[in-house]
């Protein structure tokens, strides 16, 4: 395959031009070893097209693409002109912005309209992140009359990024705003299941007016390509999303290499608490939204349900009336709220914990079967009477599973939240708001909401306790993962004997 460029469509854009290549210094390239892998449509099982593989030496390419750009025009161009460029991107993606949901829809499955709701989102984060480029600031340190201290961020160098399947065209936002605010280049690598809106992506990152070799986006398989960059000796530092086993793995090749620093946002099993007090019909809307929102493959999908005794049946058999109400279906339906399963491999995973969890006695409340029978389409499922060391309450599944267990008291509430490996996510339903205090200040999670569930903003830090992982991603909070800190003692007056 040498083509770079293929004629596809979409339902809502029609035809259009999907690049193939790999996205470095500004040119979509052919892989070095001619490499090429079939992309999926999840909806229909058949190939979308096939896009050019990066093996080790275009990782080599795209990364020595990126030293150059840091060390040279990258670096010298002030922060006011990186802001100038983010915003720029962004303006082209909202001007772009059925296309890219489009082929997210296509790719990635999840409806369209949700799609376009991510696209929002992505432009927010771009926007948001480009108000920082000028205001990443030191501080001056009184320690000495005759001496002059003070501390100044710098950008760390080059930036490896890895990005998951569930969300590609957010997650690309959230990594590369903070990491080209703070002066930084990028070599970002997209998930093997959904690259096609990073390729559509990137051709607005020259029309944008970046340098060549500021930010690459390559396609590539996580043991070839993910492993390359994870322990590449002139990459500074090396940022990922997915799983908390491969989350492990880069860990260990980033210290095993030149020790780059790390941020990890990893897996979880959130927890969603409903009180006796609660509104009924609001915290079966969030719960709902909360577990089957993106096809419940969201790292904090509330996934345990704990439902306080006196409701727990009325509270059961109101969230099975509102789960089969989810139109699954054709992500391009404008009435369909749940897609199919990213992946054969997905799918598969996603309907043995179903079985684990009829084999373990849990009561199936409503779905736990395949919808369809073209796609990776699942039933949306509820697990009730679920015992807390059953699979399907300590196991992330990442599909549209969820588990429910009862509880008693406010001390039970946390302790079962708190049971678990992980730590990214939960949510409290509650009209007390004592009650909600108390529990979201004793959860161990990065992320705790009251009387809702996943909501993100560009604004509000995200990440987890626990083994879901290490750093920040947005807010303030991010520019910390791409800077350095440097402190600068200057002797006005200081005398030694």
């Amino acid at each position: 395959m040498t083509n770079l460029f293929v004629e596809l469509s979409t339902p809502i854009t029609g035809p259009y031009q999907q690049p193939t290549g790999l996205f470095i210094n500004n040119e979509f390239v052919p892989g070095v070893d001619g490499k090429t892998f079939e992309v999926i449509n999840p909806s229909t099982e058949e190939v979308i097209t096939s896009v050019h593989e990066a093996t080790e030496k275009d990782v080599d390419i795209a990364v020595a693409a990126a030293r150059k750009a840091f060390e040279g025009p990258w670096r010298k161009l002030p922060p006011s002109q990186r802001a100038v460029l983010l915003n720029k991107l962004a303006d082209l993606a909202e001007a772009k912005s059925e296309l890219l949901a489009s082929v997210e829809a296509l790719d990635n499955g999840k409806a369209y309209k949700m799609a376009l709701g991510d696209v929002g989102a992505v432009i927010a984060t771009l926007r948001y992140y480009a108000g920082w480029a000028d205001k990443i600031e030191g501080r001056t340190i009184d320690v000495k009359s005759e001496m002059f201290h003070y501390s100044r961020r710098e950008p760390i160098g080059v930036c490896g990024q890895i990005i998951p399947w569930n969300f590609p065209l957010l997650m690309l936002a959230w990594k590369i705003g903070p990491a080209l605010a703070t002066g930084n280049t990028v070599v970002l690598k997209t998930a093997e299941q959904t690259p096609l809106s990073a390729l559509v992506f990137a051709t607005l990152v020259k029309e944008a007016g970046f340098p060549p070799g500021v930010l690459n986006i390559i396609s590539g398989f996580g043991p070839i390509a993910g492993a390359a960059l994870s322990r590449h000796m002139d990459v500074d530092k090396i940022a990922f999303t997915g799983s908390t086993f491969v989350g492990r793995a880069i860990m260990k090749a980033a210290a095993e290499s030149n020790l780059k620093k790390v941020t990890l946002e990893l897996g979880g099993k959130s927890p969603n608490i409903v009180f006796n007090d609660a509104d009924i019909e609001q915290a079966i809307s969030w719960v709902n939204f909360g577990i089957y929102f993106n096809h419940g493959q969201c790292c904090c999908a509330g996934s345990r349900i704990y439902v306080q005794e006196e409701i727990y049946d009325k509270f059961v058999a109101a969230f099975k009336r509102r789960a089969e109400q989810n139109k699954v279906g054709d992500p391009f339906h404008p009435e369909t709220f749940q897609g199919p399963q990213v992946s054969k491999v997905q799918y598969d995973r996603i309907m043995g914990y179903i079985e684990s969890g009829k084999a373990d006695g849990a009561t199936v409340v409503t779905g736990g079967e395949r919808h369809g029978d073209k796609g990776y389409f699942i039933q949306p499922t509820i697990f009730a009477d679920v015992k807390q060391d059953m699979k399907i309450m300590q196991e992330e599944i990442f599909g549209p599973v969820c588990a429910i267990a009862k509880f008693k008291t406010v001390e039970d509430a946390i302790k079962l939240g708190n049971d678990t490996f992980y730590g990214l996510a939960a949510s409290v339903h509650t009209k007390d708001l004592s009650t909600a205090l108390k529990v979201s200040n004793a959860l161990k999670a990065g992320t705790v909401w009251v009387n809702c569930h996943n909501l993100l903003f560009p604004q509000a830090s995200f990440g987890g306790f626990k083994a879901s992982g290490i750093g920040r991603e947005l807010g303030e909070a991010a520019l910390d993962n791409y800077t350095e800190l440097k402190t600068v003692h200057v002797n006005l007056d200081a005398r030694i004997e």
